[in-house]
């Protein structure tokens, strides 16, 4: 057989071989934001990786999704003659509207688009908070002032829709609905608010409601979060006064630990580590759990007794969520700082400003997106930009970084931010600002 031949043989063997994966919905396929593809690059190209395509879009915060040769995305449109407020604390209401894409996965041209609006009356008011979550043929979109969607796929006609201010009688939190919802065999269960009702979930396919569970006076951001202990599936829906394991087939209470959180601000999902359950709050710090088999109270191993955001004395995070591995903790702390922390005792190992400011100044809110794969880590920072480290108890070691996109949000101290998580997918990393949608190849030549 002729050389040529066969070296092109091999190149499509080896790429045939390499596992690929879609990112259906917030934090991947199986929501623990890990990226589990092989044949990606070691470093990146002299260059700079290849930036396959952009595609136009609006503001907001929600990461794409990436399913059956399709990119998801919702992004936000102001009306005519309105613009955001200077102080993005400032709530008032601001005409505009709301847009799920549709994009080609290999093109990036926009196939179809859905659009409703959307008059917000929110802080940062950006846009749309939430990754899409796709199931089959359908896709599942909510938007920040409570629009719940379920569209097909293929053409975006809308299967179902329920304004959950409107059904559940509610005001739409500070910062906008934010929780990811979450499909368990034929429900989705979601984040929402008011008496009896902070989680509710509903039959996928038609939009009826299954059952509703909990009350708190404010239902925070976070999405919620599948784990199996003990032998049971549990749905743990954290809000801002108690974390809670749920049955997600009935919404029944399998135990309630109280947390009182400050300003509402319970966003990072929980993680968990065999029976150690880790949870994370801006002003509040860090707990740790230890959960017991037959589904009673769990034990508050250790809990940051200091409600601060600067004298910090394990990991106070304000959105990224942090990986648990071979027993430490990795994550980004109030002001940027990059920290490793034993999970037994939450005592902090080190601490690294590198990945963020790299000159020691802290900044507050700064956040940086953190994925696992294999024995290394992908750091996306507010910057926009992309690191490669290695994570372990002897400190951060970083391997290569590279600018992949513009930081064009702004929040309240108006520096340039980008805070949308990626999404990785089939040998590609997916992120938008608030102008464009890339997608940029990380496959290895």
């Amino acid at each position: 057989m002729n050389k040529g031949l066969v070296f092109v043989f091999f190149l499509v063997f080896q790429h045939s071989v390499a596992r690929a994966d879609d990112w259906p919905q917030w934090m991947g396929k199986d929501r623990d934001g890990i990226w589990k593809e092989s044949g990606i690059v070691e470093k990146f190209p002299e260059n700079g990786p290849e930036v396959i395509w952009r595609c136009p879009i609006g503001s907001g915060y929600a990461g794409p999704a990436v399913a059956g040769g399709k990119v998801f995305v919702t992004d936000r449109q102001l009306g005519e003659g309105a613009q955001s407020p200077d102080n993005p604390f400032q709530r008032g209401v601001i005409p505009g509207i709301e847009r799920v894409l549709c994009l080609d996965e290999i093109s990036g041209k926009i196939l179809w688009t859905h659009q409703y609006p959307g008059n917000y009356t929110i802080s940062y008011a950006a846009g749309p908070r939430v990754t899409p979550t796709v199931d089959g043929d359908s896709v599942y979109t909510l938007g920040a002032e409570g629009m719940l969607l379920c569209l097909n796929t293929h053409d975006g006609g809308v299967v179902w829709e329920i304004d959950l201010r409107d059904y559940l009688g509610i005001q739409t939190p500070v910062w906008g609905f934010a929780g990811a919802p979450l499909v368990y065999g034929d429900l989705l269960i979601c984040l929402g608010g008011g008496e009896g009702s902070t989680a509710i979930a509903f039959q996928k396919s038609t939009g009826k409601e299954v059952w509703r569970s909990l009350t708190a006076k404010e239902p925070g951001y976070c999405p919620p979060r599948l784990i199996h202990h003990g032998g049971k599936d549990q749905v743990i829906i954290w809000h801002p006064e108690s974390v809670n394991s749920l049955n997600p087939l009935s919404g029944e209470v399998y135990w309630t630990v109280p947390w009182q959180i400050r300003s509402g601000l319970s966003i990072p999902v929980p993680r968990l580590s065999g029976d150690r359950l880790f949870l994370t709050a801006f002003y509040n710090g860090a707990t740790m759990l230890k959960l017991k088999s037959d589904q009673s109270e769990p034990e508050i191993l250790w809990q940051s007794q200091n409600v601060s955001e600067k004298r910090t004395t394990h990991l106070n995070s304000i959105m990224p969520t942090p990986v648990l591995k071979d027993g430490l903790i990795f994550g980004t702390c109030s002001y940027g700082e990059f920290r490793c922390l034993d999970q037994a005792t939450g005592d902090r190992i080190w601490e690294s400003m590198q990945p963020s400011t790299g000159q020691g100044r802290k900044v507050r809110w700064f956040n940086i997106f953190l994925t696992p794969h294999k024995d290394r880590y992908f750091l996306f920072t507010e910057k926009g930009d992309l690191l490669i480290a290695k994570l372990s108890r002897q400190g951060y070691e970083e391997i290569d970084r590279t600018h992949l996109i513009e930081p064009n949000g702004t929040d309240m101290r108006q520096r340039p931010i980008v805070w949308s998580h990626p999404a990785y997918a089939n040998g590609s990393i997916f992120v938008r600002n608030d102008s464009e949608i890339i997608r940029v190849s990380l496959r290895a030549d």
